[in-house]
């Protein structure tokens, strides 16, 4: 899967889907995609990534607590 990163538009190759659908991970392991070869494999914030259309990535993704305030007190 490709993603974005925000700051700077190049594209990330996710090599570890599990980390990315993963909330409790911050980082997920990709392969940048810029320049003519491909990059070594190094850890990215999740936070700093976006679909390629500019989307942000779903909150369950992100946040382990996303559902928090749904919980009956």
């Amino acid at each position: 899967m490709y993603l974005k990163e925000s700051g700077n538009g190049h594209l990330v190759e996710v090599v570890a889907l599990p980390q990315l659908f993963d909330p409790y991970h911050a980082t997920v392991e990709g392969c940048s995609h810029y320049g003519e070869e491909r990059q070594d494999p190094e850890a990215f914030n999740k936070r700093l990534l976006e679909f390629p259309s500019g989307e942000a990535l779903p909150a369950c993704w992100l946040d382990p607590h996303y559902r928090d305030h749904e919980l009956k007190r």
